[in-house]
């Protein structure tokens, strides 16, 4: 058992801090900008709440930290009451946060410089592979510090993989968004065409989702698209974030992102229509609008 502390409970912090705590076992005391979901969260699961993160940090040996973007995660960090102000030399600090290889890389020097273990860890699986426990989570780091951490990470994964130095984990989770991307796109417009063509769409995806245009969202996301139900998902206001964090990205390492950049724009489509909160399956929505 270790002692963990847990920054940052929404929808993707609250069940990974609790399966650390139930699943793993560990001692976990967590912190969360708004104090009642902390108090919620050492209610439902045993474990303790802090009024900082330093505080939360204080004497932890692994410190999580999953929050919003590069600003949200250099004030929870590097701050004044931050953890890299309170944690103790030899700890680790694994970021789950969706950010730029850039602020990993400068976590990663900023904890090095304290003689703490840093390892950039973004995940995927969503609000579900949350819950269930059964995220895949992209590590970049040193291979050293990865296998000391990689025990604890998978208390709330299925799958942990280390891609390679500080920044390697964000960089592959940059990948994983360009990818969902265009497959959601084109599956809004399969059902989009198959409505139009008068067909029968569940027959449709019953017989398809068998061969080579099979995919995750074909199977967990078809049924809500057709019945125009947007609410199961990650939500577009934080998928238009990632897309922005891998444009950026590409535009100082040369890559070329057409359909990319294109599903951005067609998101930012969706946000016109009021659908910020809506999940990144609505790009139907923009085609039937």
């Amino acid at each position: 058992m270790a002692k963990v502390a847990f920054i940052g409970l929404g929808v993707m912090g609250y069940p990974m801090a609790g399966h650390l705590k139930v699943k793993g076992g560990h001692d976990v005391t967590v912190y969360n900008r708004t104090a009642a979901k902390s108090a919620a969260w050492a209610e439902q699961f045993g474990g303790k709440s802090a009024p900082t993160p330093a505080e939360a940090a204080k004497d932890a040996d692994f410190v999580f930290t999953c929050v919003g973007n590069d600003d949200d995660l250099r004030s929870v960090t590097s701050a004044k009451d931050g953890v890299l102000q309170s944690m103790k030399s030899g700890a680790i600090l694994i970021d789950n946060t969706t950010a730029s290889a850039d602020v990993a890389r400068e976590l990663h020097a900023a904890a090095k410089e304290k003689g703490i273990g840093f390892i950039d860890a973004p995940v995927s699986g969503g609000q579900a592979g949350a819950e269930n426990g059964v995220l895949t989570v992209m590590c970049g780091g040193d291979e050293a510090t990865y296998a000391r951490a990689k025990p604890v990470i998978d208390a709330f994964a299925r799958m942990v993989g280390l891609m390679g130095a500080p920044g390697a984990g964000q960089l592959t989770k940059m990948i994983n968004q360009i990818c969902i991307a265009g497959v959601v796109q084109g599956l809004a417009e399969g059902i989009h065409f198959g409505k139009r063509a008068g067909l029968d769409i569940e027959k449709v995806i019953e017989v398809i989702s068998k061969g080579a245009a099979g995919s995750w969202q074909m199977e967990n996301r078809h049924k809500t698209m057709n019945e125009g139900k947007y609410d199961f998902g990650f939500a577009i206001d934080w998928m238009r974030k990632d897309l922005g964090i891998v444009l950026s990205e590409a535009r100082s390492n040369g890559a070329r992102l057409p359909v990319t950049a294109l599903v951005d724009q067609f998101y930012g489509d969706v946000q016109a229509m009021g659908g910020n909160r809506w999940d990144t399956s609505s790009l139907l929505a923009r085609l039937e609008k």
